[in-house]
């Protein structure tokens, strides 16, 4: 498969990681045996690296937890700069992304979710801010998503109000 297709096809799998093999073909003029080994050798290489459900979870009622965005401001290593302590950051289960970041007044941005904002609160304070390289951190606790990974959560009425002109 050349260059082209394969980036149509991820891009496809991105948009909707449900379609098989054999409608990705007709999509990108392939058989579906060359889609097959295209994703496999993709699975190969860590391209494709899962494939995800997005959950509204404000539509589920029992859902436990809470979310929330960390900005941390890091002394990098010599020789390692930020990797180190971001592998560090990685390793903790309650950490869901970690993001290095430019233009801002902190180095990284962390993605936590905790069953509790205490617990939340209770990670920074003990696990996280105690590491060697921390500064400082900020957290942000998340309150509503919009919009995530492309996908608007939110399926809102059209505006019915009459437009009204002076």
């Amino acid at each position: 498969m050349d260059r082209h297709k394969q980036m149509e096809l991820l891009r496809l799998l991105e948009e909707d990681s449900k379609l098989e093999a054999a409608q990705l073909g007709k999509m990108l003029a392939e058989p579906a045996e060359v889609v097959e080994q295209a994703i496999a050798a993709l699975e190969e290489e860590k391209v494709i690296v899962k494939y995800p459900a997005l959950i509204n979870w404000e539509r589920v009622d029992d859902h436990p937890y809470v979310n929330a965005m960390i900005d941390v401001k890091v002394t990098p290593k010599r020789d390692v700069g930020f990797d180190e302590v971001a592998e560090r950051i990685c390793r903790f289960p309650e950490v869901k992304a970690v993001y290095l970041m430019s233009g801002a007044s902190y180095d990284l941005s962390v993605v936590l979710e905790g069953k509790t904002m205490r617990e939340v609160a209770s990670f920074v304070s003990q696990k996280l801010a105690t590491l060697d390289s921390v500064v400082s951190t900020a957290t942000h606790f998340i309150l509503k998503r919009y919009k995530h990974d492309g996908i608007q959560l939110e399926d809102r009425d059209e505006d019915r109000r009459m437009v009204v002109t002076p």
